[in-house]
């Protein structure tokens, strides 16, 4: 099922008409994200493609995220893809603080396509691969999903798209935007 992001009521676009998501698998290993972006895609400023690779500062142009967090503690994992194939994954011990950046193997998987008005990406996380999100370590905890996104536009404008959004300024990292929940052990 397709998930609309919503768009931050103070920062409007005039370039994309929608953002959807759908969270195609979660097992125990494996967390697939379909993104799909739909608008005037000739006038987003989409980074060129580049090796897949870690990559800091994602979040500062066009950008897909994901935040992972548990009901039971205030640490939470970030997620940054790029359209260019590049990825970032950092933990962080609270809201904004202690912050490590991480580099799983196999790294995430970003692939994107571009049909007409539409640019989709696929990504898949292996969650295995990642200290603090392994099997063993999410079995029988709940786990929270935020999903957002970063638009700029060929004139440099920013709009920022989530699932929810908290008051005030736009905040990905906020607690209110973890508006999915997901068991950590599916069956």
């Amino acid at each position: 099922m397709q998930t609309p992001l919503l768009c931050h009521p103070s920062t409007p676009d005039n370039v994309v008409s929608g953002i959807t998501v759908e969270v195609d698998s979660l097992t125990a290993d494996l967390l697939v994200l379909d993104y799909r972006i739909r608008g005037d895609i000739d006038r987003l400023q989409l980074p060129a493609q580049a090796p897949s690779k870690f990559q800091d500062l994602l979040w500062q142009q066009t950008c897909l995220e994901a935040f992972i967090g548990f009901d039971d503690s205030d640490a939470y994992f970030e997620f940054n893809f790029s359209p260019s194939s590049q990825w970032a994954v950092y933990r962080f011990g609270s809201y904004r603080q202690n912050v490590t950046s991480l580099n799983p193997l196999p790294p995430p998987r970003v692939i994107v396509r571009r049909h007409g008005d539409e640019l989709e990406a696929d990504v898949d996380i292996h969650l295995g691969a990642i200290p603090g999100l392994t099997a063993h370590e999410i079995k029988g905890r709940n786990m929270r999903l935020a999903v957002s996104a970063v638009m700029q536009s060929e004139q440099g404008v920013i709009s920022y798209w989530a699932l929810a959004h908290p008051p005030g300024k736009p905040d990905f990292h906020h607690r209110d935007g973890f508006a999915l929940r997901l068991a950590g052990d599916p069956a």
